[in-house]
């Protein structure tokens, strides 16, 4: 039976469950391994004064330090622009920025000589909000622009204009496994680093740099990661890089893992956005011109920053036609630590700045928000992206619709209303939100994968390829492709670690693009074995009956065996058909290659074809606020998802509901804190909120649109990594709703925490008192 399509188990389920799935920390220790860690930096933004390691050395324990005069030749490293120190020099960029590398051979040891470390500085004020970075004129980046159409004519045409801010906040991964690796010292000076990873290539590339030395020296593997959320694309080089450092300098393994409270203080983050805009509209609340300004909190240096910029601004349509657009988009350097990657990747801060304008223009007029998103989105003629694209295969108004009957959102809504007017003590919001989520990397090399498929004599196989697995289930559904191509069961079938010595010049796996690269790379190995087989299973069934000719087109492979159709009911085992092949010395393994067809973007004119496809999907959500201490409970969600023809469709629901839940998080409970000397206050799981088990809706309901129209993708799948998480913004615009309601003018940014809704209560309650 065909395995894609099944409802199978995530290949690591059962020992995930049972605590044997074995990540880097769980490994046991090499021989003469030593413990990595650093010496912080004291302030965000400073210059060292005196920097005196001599006692640390001297701790009974430790075997080596390293600081920036010991490394005179060591460079600045980045993964687009080269403008971060791993180890700082003479400025410091953010606090906890290492000014030491220790390895010891024991924690306690390792803790000692960071407390004997003599460290002056002269500190100055930090720059720590996006508002500090515009009024010092602190930028990493020109700035970018994307836009269409006449914005005159447009607001020209508008019966209403509108200007405004919202502030959206950033996001902590909060993976269960911290950034982890193992650096572990060969011959010639070789490395090879066991690292908690989603781009093996990058660790590979960064390690080799800082060592000095040629990239085929350093071979970067991971098995598996214990979450990721994009905190691994990026920033999971450093710590490789500095253990790497150490154990060339020791000879002997270093293992570098950051405690969950150092993690948090010292790794970036979901990038916290400001929107400024004005919009012009008509009565009937069609927008006839936007005009946005993105600002981006970048942290220290650029990392990934540009790129998240660039998808905030080509998302900034969100699921609507905008006929005159303008979105400028700004960098700003701030001293925290460099912010990076996260699932949606700028995709949800583009969204939610638009979705806050639609709200805002539903409540200027007095009609319903949804009525207000259908008269915008996409349908018919109006289908052209603001950068150009064409919106082929348009499912959104038939979601609107959709979840607009199925949630039962008019009836819903005249019970809130009747609610909110009888009730002292609570009030209730509906919000309906969409997403139209872009899957390709906007960087158009990236769109390339290889894979390696290996047949052995048995009729096993095994796969390598250059996703790596951080749960989402990557490797089970690649072992599903495979297992159809090659016509061999499920089980026959085994994914192995990801590394650079089996698969060269990898992409990172993100972008909701892993499957779809890395399973097209995968297929096409695979095709080309059948092609190399098929002569073989032809030649043995003719051997097998004189009159029978040999005709390699009419067999194929299923359930284990080779068929001839033209006699169906002969088969041939699979691993028979190898052990012959390999008899007359033809190749069991084939290297796949595939790169997305027909992506490219031109970012000096703003216009091109970014994506290869749109994953769809739509929201309704309904919350209740308790008007005396600002709680919220989320109700009910109805949720919409295309997701094409799924490969797995019990995969694809978790990815769904769990990214849904990861989004409603941000923009309700999970509030970053910092000080005022740029330390971060919610470090941890007490102080930083993520969803709990009583967080998550009351009532649930989630269903796949059947969608078997997406011809461009692998098998008609779409992708579902990302695009759910964006569609939390409706339980934030059910909030927004519910304060709405109630005649408060306050303004909700993102997060909306219990303290500022019951802010917003309080001040329109004593605003009222006032007037009474």
């Amino acid at each position: 039976m065909p395995a894609v399509g099944k409802d199978i188990a995530h290949d690591s389920a059962v020992t995930h469950v049972t605590g044997k799935s074995q990540f880097i920390d769980d490994a046991a220790p090499l021989a003469g391994e030593l413990i990595a860690g650093i010496l912080p930096a004291p302030v965000a933004k400073g210059t060292i004064c005196k920097l005196d390691v001599t006692a640390a050395r001297n701790t009974p324990g430790v075997v080596a330090v390293l600081t920036a005069v010991d490394l005179p030749e060591m460079a600045a490293f980045g993964p687009v622009l080269h403008d971060e120190w791993l180890i700082v020099r003479d400025e410091i960029s953010f606090l906890g920025q290492p000014l030491a590398l220790i390895a010891a051979e024991t924690q306690d040891a390792l803790e000692a000589a960071v407390a004997a470390a003599i460290v002056e500085v002269d500190a100055e004020d930090p720059i720590l909000t996006i508002d500090e970075a515009i009024a010092a004129k602190s930028w990493l980046s020109e700035p970018r622009t994307i836009q269409c159409g006449d914005l005159d004519a447009g607001f020209a045409e508008a019966g209403h204009v509108l200007e405004g801010t919202v502030d959206i906040g950033g996001q902590e991964q909060f993976y269960l496994e911290s950034q982890a690796c193992l650096a572990v010292p060969g011959e010639q000076r070789q490395m090879h680093i066991h690292s908690s990873t989603q781009h093996t290539t990058e660790v590979q590339m960064l390690v080799a740099e800082v060592l000095g030395i040629p990239f085929n020296h350093v071979v970067c593997t991971c098995k598996r990661m214990g979450g990721a959320f994009g905190g691994k694309e990026t920033q999971a080089a450093p710590p490789a890089m500095m253990a790497a450092l150490l154990a060339r300098q020791t000879g002997k393994p270093v293992r570098f893992v950051y405690g969950k409270d150092d993690d948090m203080r010292y790794t970036g983050k979901r990038h916290p956005f400001k929107s400024n805009y004005r919009v012009g509209f008509t009565d009937d609340g069609r927008i006839t011109a936007l005009d946005v300004e993105l600002f981006a909190n970048a942290g220290c240096s650029t990392d990934l920053s540009l790129a998240v910029l660039e998808r905030a601004m080509l998302h900034t349509d969100n699921a609507y036609y905008l006929p005159n657009m303008r979105v400028v988009g700004r960098l700003c350097r701030t001293n925290l630590p460099s912010n990076t990657a996260f699932r949606g990747f700028g995709g949800p801060q583009g969204v939610a700045s638009t979705e806050h304008i639609l709200h805002d223009i539903a409540r200027h007029l007095g009609i319903d928000a949804l009525d207000v998103r259908n008269a915008n989105v996409y349908r018919g003629d109006r289908n052209v992206t603001p950068y150009g694209m064409f919106v082929q295969n348009n499912v959104l108004p038939e979601l609107f619709d959709a979840v607009r009957a199925e949630s039962d959102y008019d009836a819903r809504r005249a019970e809130i209303e009747r609610f909110n007017a009888e009730s002292p003590t609570h009030v209730k919001g509906l919000a309906v939100s969409p997403v139209k989520f872009g899957i390709s990397f906007t960087r158009r090399t990236l769109n390339q994968a290889n894979a390696l498929v290996n047949i052995y004599l048995d009729g096993s196989v095994i796969v390598s390829t250059g996703a790596t697995e951080m749960g989402q289930g990557v490797n089970t559904r690649i072992r599903q492709i495979v297992a159809d191509e090659l016509g061999v069961s499920f089980d026959d079938v085994l994914v192995t670690a990801t590394s650079t010595d089996k698969n060269n010049n990898t992409s990172p796996t993100a972008a909701s693009a892993g499957t779809d690269l890395n399973g097209a790379a995968a297929t096409d190995a695979c095709v080309r074995l059948r092609e190399r087989l098929q002569p073989v299973a032809a030649a043995m069934f003719a051997e097998a009956d004189d009159g029978f000719a040999a005709e390699p087109a009419a067999i194929a492979f299923a359930d284990g065996h080779a068929i001839d159709s033209r006699r169906p009911d002969s088969r041939i085992a699979f691993g028979d058909v190898a052990r012959a092949a390999y008899e007359q010395r033809i190749s069991l393994g084939e290297r796949g290659f595939y790169a997305t067809p027909g992506v490219d973007f031109n970012r000096e004119t703003g216009k091109g074809h970014p994506f290869l496809y749109f994953t769809n999907g739509v929201a309704a959500s309904e919350v209740t606020i308790d008007r005396l201490t600002g709680e919220m409970v989320v109700d009910r969600v109805d949720l919409i998802m295309d997701v094409g023809e799924s490969i797995n469709p019990g995969i694809d629901r978790g990815q769904v509901i769990g990214g849904f839940v990861q989004g409603m998080g941000w923009c309700t409970t999970e509030q970053l804190v910092y000080g005022t000397d740029g330390s971060l206050k919610s470090y941890s799981p007490t102080t930083y909120k993520i969803p709990a088990i009583s967080d998550v809706p009351m009532e649930l309901n989630v269903r796949f649109l059947d969608n078997p129209n997406n011809v461009v993708s692998l098998r008609r799948s779409k992708a579902v990594g990302e695009p759910p998480l964006l569609l939390g913004l409706s339980v934030w615009l059910a909030a927004k709703d519910a304060i709405a309601s109630t005649g408060s003018n306050a303004r909700i940014d993102l997060p909306a925490t219990g303290e500022r809704l019951l802010l917003a209560l309080a001040e329109h309650d004593v605003s009222r008192l006032a007037d009474a």
